[in-house]
């Protein structure tokens, strides 16, 4: 079971967490909890680490860091003795969760589970601190932003769980974001291919990592709100959204007599900037030139374009990068200007990207060709396209983003019913 950070904001929340987990219990589980910092703490912690020390040292804003985390699984081993239950933290070292690569973006490699293992057998429930792990050094190491459901899957899979619950502030995987959509349906399973493609493209339910490590290791995921009543229905009768395999979906769909939706689910993201090069060269190797030093300073580029302008020799190239970024992939391309030959850069960073995911693309036609109808009835212009074997995503003006999600949620029937709204 996983807990986010608005779900452990105060004692109250934590309390109530714990009478979630020692129902659980209740039922004849044995129990491992990942908690996350409260709400807002990591926030305040990274501001002391600038405040020290505006260059700081990877390593010791790791150690800060990670103290959110190791506050809130004690607080709840604590909360959840007052409750008579048997608890204790687990803190990254001790288990030992070993990780690889740099600090505050470590990977988890393994898990030495063996005494956790034990620990649980014996009727205690584990509290272990999301986020962080230890190096190959022996110090403390950070997961990144929204680790801690990285943890949580890399914990069910080191234990051999039968199914890892992220408990969050919403109770699953919906159609589209219900604050823009009011008739947004919560899906009862969707794949991991798919909630990879929609973690990735905006959808801010899971962290991509997670989702893409219970895919490699099998992990059944369920994704359900910490915010219930006490006579709700029991996570067991899967409240949520269950991320499963395709073999599982298809025996999901047998067994409730239903047909798989050509499309799943649409996200939207408008923490995207588009910039445009004019008149790159149209030879070999240009292209290298514009992308080699974003890649160097591990900006991410999403969408690329290339109109190819046989009859001059140049080309136009237009891609994009996260707003964040926009400012620092700007001044290393104005440095590099000789190396790529370009005329003019031209950014925009009042853009969204809209996306549209289904494994059921896969064998049915036209639901391209239904996002540009739709988007082109209500005169949304279309800035840029890619797809993939189960996407297509499009760039469009920022102010059209709410209209364009509620016009192709309409359009892929995916709108709810009176009766099940």
């Amino acid at each position: 079971m996983k807990f986010g950070g608005t779900s452990m904001a105060g004692t109250e929340r934590i309390r109530r967490v714990a009478n979630i987990v020692r129902r659980q219990q209740a039922a004849g589980h044995e129990v491992a909890v990942v908690v996350s910092a409260m709400a807002g703490e990591t926030d305040r912690l990274i501001n002391f680490c600038r405040e020290a020390n505006a260059i700081y040292d990877p390593a010791e804003y790791d150690v800060v860091v990670a103290s959110g985390e190791q506050v809130t699984s004690g607080l709840l081993a604590l909360t959840l003795q007052s409750l008579g239950c048997k608890a204790r933290s687990w803190l990254g070292w001790q288990m030992p969760m070993k990780t690889v690569e740099g600090h505050s973006k470590a990977r988890v490699e393994t898990i030495d589970a063996p005494d956790m293992i034990a620990s649980l057998e014996r009727g205690e429930i584990a509290v272990i601190p999301g986020f962080q792990g230890v190096s190959g050094e022996g110090r403390i190491a950070t997961l990144g932003r929204g680790g801690s459901d990285t943890s949580a899957v890399a914990v069910a899979a080191a234990i051999g769980a039968d199914r890892c619950d992220i408990y969050t502030d919403v109770d699953g995987v919906y159609t589209t974001d219900p604050r823009i959509v009011a008739k947004a349906r919560k899906q009862k399973a969707v794949t991991y291919e798919e909630m990879l493609e929609l973690a990735s493209v905006g959808a801010k339910v899971l962290q991509t990592r997670s989702v893409g490590l219970a895919m490699k290791e099998g992990v059944r995921v369920q994704v359900l709100s910490s915010f219930i009543d006490d006579d709700s229905t029991p996570a067991d009768e899967f409240p949520g959204t269950l991320i499963v395999s395709d073999e599982e979906m298809e025996q999901i769909l047998k067994d409730s007599d239903m047909e798989r939706q050509h499309v799943t689910g649409i996200a939207h993201d408008k923490n995207e900037a588009k910039i445009i090069l004019t008149r790159v060269p149209d030879k070999p190797g240009a292209v290298a030139h514009i992308f080699e030093p974003l890649a160097g300073a591990s900006i991410n580029v999403d969408m690329i374009i290339q109109n190819v302008g046989r009859d001059k020799g140049e080309t136009d190239v237009t891609f994009t990068v996260p707003q964040a970024d926009l400012a620092r992939a700007q001044a290393l391309l104005e440095d590099k200007r000789a190396d790529i030959g370009f005329n003019r850069i031209i950014t925009d960073d009042h853009i969204a990207k809209i996306s549209v995911v289904g494994v059921g693309m896969k064998s049915h036609a036209g639901v391209a060709s239904t996002m540009f109808s739709a988007l082109a009835d209500r005169g949304i212009n279309i800035q840029a396209i890619t797809t993939s074997e189960i996407k297509v995503s499009v760039i469009i003006d920022e102010d059209e983003t709410e209209l364009a999600v509620r016009v192709l949620h309409t359009a892929y029937g995916l709108d709810a019913s009176d009766e099940t709204a």
